[in-house]
């Protein structure tokens, strides 16, 4: 039986994919865990995707 394939979301050009990091705030709590925080792209909110703007017909003249 054939597989469905879909078609891959569109990459954001501001992280390219990658969304989400892991910053190290540069020391560890008191059980020796690092410390860190998670930052999101502010493009795309963490998804690593955006959707397909349509450019209407107007807009190339």
């Amino acid at each position: 039986m054939a597989q469905h394939t879909h078609t891959p979301g569109h990459v954001c050009p501001n992280c390219d994919g990658h969304a989400s990091v892991a910053i190290t705030l540069g020391g560890r709590d008191r059980t020796g865990h690092r410390r860190t925080i998670t930052a999101h792209c502010p493009a795309c909110h963490g998804t690593g995707t955006t959707l397909r703007r349509t450019v209407s017909a107007s807009a190339w003249r």
